[in-house]
């Protein structure tokens, strides 16, 4: 359908007047206005000038059922002509079904189910939730503090952001919350630990254990991860590391807290990003897949002994005393819970693992100097770019015009964009779990064509 040119102009005059959007200097929005977006089915979406892209990101690692799913609509709508909002300060039957499905889905024991509005919620609750289970569970001690990776993210919220192992996102709010403490990330390609020797050696693993040891474990209450770092450049956790934490978890009497936001439903290709480890966490944070992003809506799971620390007499006070207006908002979880009948009955992780190492593969096979790795697991794929074989960075600048030239190719793509600076060089790529090998060869095709384009041929 032909745009409205009248309408358009209108709509991105109102839009730099103003929206203040995320992550963007908006001095810059008069020669680069951002894409607005009228439209999406599957894995395309249109914007107001009618050209039609692939989503590489889901939106923002969400959309993993894709556009355009009527089921989800449908079950929204009827939801909200029948109770429109009621809080969890009570109950309600979209809350009770979504947390049933969950707890049937996720790893064995994890089994209560705290709801909110967010990725960066559900993460602030676990936090929450560890400190206080610390001060409950371990009397006469001060277990406060939580060992967090570098490059890791965790959210925009205070704690969450205190978590986050990314300067860039954080100077501009410091002091930050008390208490949390960071260690190297698994990074294979540029490991501080084992980079030089011929395997892992999950040096990066015992580096937590004794940072544990050094701050004394009395005052430790968790351990916060991705099983995959997401978007500070899509580093996977090496085979033995998640179960080196549970281990050093369990032996310190520690909370493992596994941050599931992205890896969560399906993205790395099985139902959670844990289970390629066989890991069970205390507690899981999980949102965006959770509906595809159709609505809002996040989730703290936890294990029945982590909620019976908070079962006592009224007058303990020992109760997690938390509201969320909104958290758990009915038309939400209904929405919710069409979702995940979609990804159970179409079993779309499976797509996301066979459609992913066929994209992966690809990706690899295309020989230019700068793509110095291609990693991921799943739907879930980062491309480190580099200059030379010292690894240098590609800069910002460059990364920008890499990914506006990809656009215009047809493909949307994202990277690691204000997280570490001289590390902003990653490529990310995370497509909903529908997308198929057609539209795969297309996102390669276009990331050749955006490198020619911007660096020349190899």
């Amino acid at each position: 359908m032909k745009a409205d040119s009248t309408g358009v102009d209108h709509l991105f005059a109102s839009d730099r007047r103003h929206l203040w959007h995320s992550l963007l200097q908006h001095r810059t929005l008069d020669r680069k206005p951002p894409l607005v977006i009228r439209e999406g089915k599957g894995c395309i979406v249109v914007d107001e000038m009618g050209k039609s892209y692939i989503d590489g990101m889901a939106g923002l690692f969400c959309v993993n059922v894709g556009y355009g799913r009527d089921e989800i609509v449908q079950a929204a709508a009827d939801q909200m002509r029948r109770l429109p909002f009621y809080p969890l300060s009570q109950s309600h039957a979209p809350a009770v079904r979504l947390a049933e499905t969950l707890t049937s889905i996720t790893p064995p024991g994890l089994e209560r189910v705290y709801f909110c509005n967010s990725g960066s919620e559900a993460v602030e609750t676990a936090l929450k939730l560890a400190r206080q289970y610390g001060r409950q569970v371990h009397r006469g001690e001060n277990r406060y503090k939580v060992i967090a990776r570098y490059r890791g993210y965790h959210g925009f919220t205070l704690g969450a952001l205190s978590a986050t192992g990314q300067i860039s996102r954080r100077k501009a709010f410091e002091p930050l919350v008390p208490g949390f403490l960071h260690v190297d990330p698994p990074d294979r390609y540029r490991c501080l630990h084992c980079q030089t020797a011929p395997a892992c050696t999950l040096a990066c693993a015992d580096e937590i254990e004794a940072k544990v040891q050094f701050e004394g474990p009395q005052t430790v209450a968790a351990i916060i991860t991705e099983p995959v770092i997401g978007g500070g450049g899509v580093i996977v956790s090496p085979d033995g590391y998640l179960q080196r934490l549970r281990e050093v978890c369990d032996r310190w009497g520690i909370l493992l807290i596994l941050d599931e936001v992205i890896t969560g439903f399906g993205r790395t290709g099985l139902p959670f990003g844990c289970q390629h480890w066989d890991v069970v966490p205390d507690i899981m944070t999980v949102a965006k897949g959770i509906t595809s992003g159709y609505v809002p809506l996040g989730a703290t799971i936890t294990t029945q002994e982590v909620f019976n620390a908070f079962l006592g007499d009224v007058e303990e006070g020992v109760h997690f005393s938390q509201v969320s207006t909104f958290g758990g908002h009915p038309v939400a979880c209904a929405a919710a819970s069409a979702n995940l009948e979609i990804l159970l009955r179409e079993r779309l992780w499976e797509n996301a693992a066979t459609v992913g190492d066929y994209l992966t593969g690809r990706l690899q096979a295309i020989r230019h100097p700068w793509i110095g790795e291609v990693r991921g697991k799943g739907l879930l794929i980062g491309l480190e770019l580099v200059r030379d074989q010292n690894k240098t960075p590609v800069a910002d600048k460059e990364m920008a015009a890499l990914a506006a030239a990809i656009r215009d190719a047809g493909v949307i793509v994202g990277r690691n964009v204000e997280t570490v600076p001289g590390l902003c060089n990653v490529m990310i790529l995370a497509p909903p779990l529908i997308l198929s090998k057609d539209e795969a060869d297309r996102i390669a095709e276009a990331i050749e064509t955006g490198l020619t384009a911007v660096a020349g041929t190899a």
